[in-house]
């Protein structure tokens, strides 16, 4: 007679399976610079180095990741750096333990009992990814606490992923050879992010992707958005022109940033889909662009106060009609 039994603990309520999964396809407007930044990647990860994109909020790294990812050919694993990731969530963890029993009473005068019990063990999304040779996309790494990154070290360096909080069978694994893994962050003075130690970023290549140029900028709105690249432009003029009102240059009280190429496309999308004319002198357009990028600016510009941020970004706008006048 055999008794097998399982036992979860309360919180075990996780799949067995480990979803090779990443956000849909987007296609991606491919300019010189974002062209550029693609290629470097992709010889990067084939030299056996991982890639680190960094930049500000909205100017495209998860985007450029994903795609340098596909074009890999291998599964992609999309991780999402947050404060509350542990070492479970990447590396797996004891998910309960499996009871097997055997009784052997087939002499009526011989009793015989054997009893096994063994460990349940479930994979985490990285020792998966580690083990089946995915190509990783870590994105905001630094929202995760340092000492959660700190497996990456010897992954990195030595190719190898421990295995902490494994009571049995083996400590380590090494990875995959078709195995990569690409970081995306912001700027450390983002809010919500940490300072990643040095020694992890003296393991990787690091792409800085500052705010794209005009070509990059503007072709990204109009595909994004669709609307006419003309009109696209328009928008990207307006959104620079407001990013840099606040400069460090220009203002003690700034810290750089201001509204990103996601605000750009938002107020392209909301002018087509609710047929407002894209011209810094149309009011509905006036006051969609104020609404898209007056709070980013205000954040932004520590000790400002809110009406005149607000009428700051109305004189550049104004100053756009004129400008839009001249030519």
């Amino acid at each position: 007679m055999r008794v097998k039994e399982r036992h979860q603990p309360s919180w075990g309520s996780r799949s067995k399976k480990n979803p090779e999964s990443s956000p849909p396809k987007k296609d991606l407007f491919l300019s010189p610079f974002i062209k550029g930044v693609v290629s470097r990647s992709l010889h990067y990860l084939s030299a056996g180095f991982p890639v680190h994109l960094t930049g500000p909020s909205g100017v495209g790294k998860t985007s450029v990741a994903l795609d340098v990812a596909r074009k890999r050919e291998r599964p992609v694993t999309f991780i999402h750096g947050n404060h509350e990731m542990n070492n479970r969530d990447l590396i797996g963890g004891f998910t309960g333990y499996t009871r097997r029993k055997m009784v052997d009473n087939y002499i009526r005068t011989v009793y015989k009992a054997e009893e096994e019990m063994r460990e349940d063990w479930q994979d985490g999304r990285l020792l998966h990814a580690v083990r089946k040779g995915h190509t990783v996309v870590y994105d905001e790494f630094t929202r995760s606490r340092p000492e959660t990154n700190n497996l990456f070290l010897s992954l990195l360096e030595e190719g190898v992923l421990p295995l902490y909080g494994k009571k049995e069978g083996e400590t380590f694994v090494r990875a995959h050879p078709d195995f990569s893994i690409l970081f995306t962050s912001n700027p450390e003075e983002y809010v919500g992010n940490y300072q990643s130690q040095d020694a992890l970023l003296d393991r990787m290549l690091t792409i800085d992707m500052d705010f794209l140029d005009e070509e990059t900028e503007t072709g990204i709105i109009a595909k994004k958005a669709g609307v006419d690249p003309r009109k696209a432009a328009i928008v990207h003029r307006l959104v620079k022109s407001v990013r840099e009102l606040y400069t460090e240059e220009e203002n003690d009280n700034a810290d750089g940033g201001g509204p990103s190429i996601r605000a750009a496309i938002m107020i392209a999308q909301i002018a087509k889909e609710s047929d407002i004319p894209i011209d810094p002198a149309d009011q509905a357009f006036h006051a969609l662009c104020l609404d898209a990028v007056w709070l980013s600016v205000y954040r932004r510009g520590k000790g400002m106060k809110k009406q005149q941020v607000r009428w700051d970004i109305q004189e550049a706008i104004r100053k756009e009609v004129k400008g839009g006048k001249k030519g």
